[in-house]
């Protein structure tokens, strides 16, 4: 099994001594921090597969850090950003937590505080991760059920009992067993109640959702 790469914090701001001090501060309890002069050299090496966090400093010559931030949610990007400024004001604030900043924090700020923030980033990012991997590996196993099997889970979800699946299909009622019992085997459930709240999410209108 591959082991999961480390998490990284980003830290993007044009100031070289800011650059500095913060990968010190990360780096002083066992983080890994990796820094970037501008937005626009961070989105050139962006990469969605690598888990940690952004810290962001909102004006920079060139993109600003708003217009990143925009531009990583345009994207579909879930990486949580910590925002920083020596010029901070209450609309761009606003902005910043309504584009999905998870903190905004005006310069200087005290080392523990910004640690917590940036700690409590990472958990987010993890966090959302692994229930990312879970989506995908449910999907995955819905994408193996034969149509028949996805006919079947269909009117469990709804309720249906063997006889009435049976009814309803123009199946035997055995064929009803045998697709369940393969249903259950795919979808790794051990009981009938496990199965409903596995699918529940993925279940639209009462119909499978393909995504």
């Amino acid at each position: 099994m591959l082991t999961p790469p480390e998490p990284t914090v980003f830290i993007v701001d044009d100031d070289e001594d800011v650059r500095e001090a913060l990968t010190e501060l990360v780096e002083s309890v066992g983080l890994k921090a990796e820094v970037f002069a501008s937005a626009q050299a961070f989105l050139d090496r962006y990469d969605p597969e690598r888990p940690g966090c952004l810290v962001l400093d909102i004006r920079m010559p060139g993109l600003s850090g708003l217009a990143l931030q925009q531009e990583l949610k345009r994207r579909g990007s879930s990486l949580p950003i910590v925002m920083i400024t020596a010029y901070g004001d209450v609309p761009t604030a606003v902005q910043a937590i309504k584009d999905g900043a998870l903190e905004f924090l005006q310069k200087p700020f005290r080392d523990e505080e910004f640690l917590d923030h940036v700690r409590g980033a990472l958990d987010r990012d993890a966090a959302g991760r692994r229930s990312e991997a879970v989506r995908r590996d449910i999907l995955a196993r819905l994408a193996r059920l034969t149509p028949r099997e996805r006919d079947v889970l269909e009117q469990l979800i709804r309720g249906g009992a063997n006889r009435a699946i049976a009814k309803e299909l123009g199946i035997g009622e055995r064929t009803v067993e045998t697709h369940r019992s393969s249903i259950m085997e795919k979808l790794g459930a051990r009981s009938l109640a496990g199965l409903i709240n596995t699918v529940l999410p993925y279940v639209k209108d009462g119909k499978l959702r393909r995504d």
